[in-house]
């Protein structure tokens, strides 16, 4: 299988709510692009409904398919988080959180209905986020003297890199982003040249 520098991801937070048999369901869709960001969000929402008798949530980070959690926070165990890690799997969408928030109606929907409720939710709000594809890069940033701008910036044209920051003197840094396909083709043409340093920084 050849290696691929795509993948999907949500275009915008959105939310959506499934009601079944009095219990509301409201799922709330985020992008995201570490762990880090989750437990500030979570808080948010049980700021925002402290009410609520359940925060589920199942998350994605990079385009390993074993790279997830997912929590059911206090239902059944594999009724509520597992449901919708599976909803993000089945679209091949990563990079993503969905937080199901669950007002309890006072009817018991058993595991089937449950699990229906949390994947319906989940796929709703994901269809609400909509979907979009984007090319998976790292960051660079590259240093060389001013003489060479002409051959640094004819190398990132032709190879259709993306500059992300340009700062020009007697010593020029541009930081740049090149998707992984490209890397080894781009960074030894421009390491090739004289006095010119590349420096990996981080991947997006």
């Amino acid at each position: 299988m050849l290696f691929e520098d795509t993948y999907f991801t949500v275009k915008q937070a959105a939310e959506y709510t499934f009601a079944d048999r009095g219990s509301k369901f409201i799922a709330f869709v985020y992008p995201i692009t570490s762990e880090s960001e989750i437990k500030p969000l979570i808080n948010q929402l049980k700021t925002a409904h402290p009410k609520a008798n359940h925060h589920c949530w199942g998350m994605r980070i990079t385009p390993d398919r074993s790279v997830f959690k997912v929590n059911d926070d206090g239902e059944p165990s594999g009724t509520a988080g597992r449901p919708i890690l599976n909803v993000m799997l089945s679209k091949n969408v990563t990079n993503t959180l969905i937080v199901v928030v669950r007002y309890f109606g006072g009817k018991l929907l058993g595991v089937p209905g449950l699990i229906n409720a949390y994947k319906t939710a989940a796929e709703q709000g994901l269809a609400a986020a909509g979907i979009v594809e984007k090319v998976s890069s790292d960051v660079y940033s590259i240093d060389f003297d001013y003489l060479q701008m002409n051959d640094v910036m004819k190398i990132l044209k032709d190879e259709g890199v993306n500059i992300l920051e340009q700062h020009a003197d007697n010593t020029c840094t541009i930081k740049i982003a090149v998707r992984k396909l490209k890397i080894s083709q781009t960074i030894n043409k421009l390491s090739s040249l004289y006095s010119v340093t590349t420096n990996y920084l981080y991947s997006i």
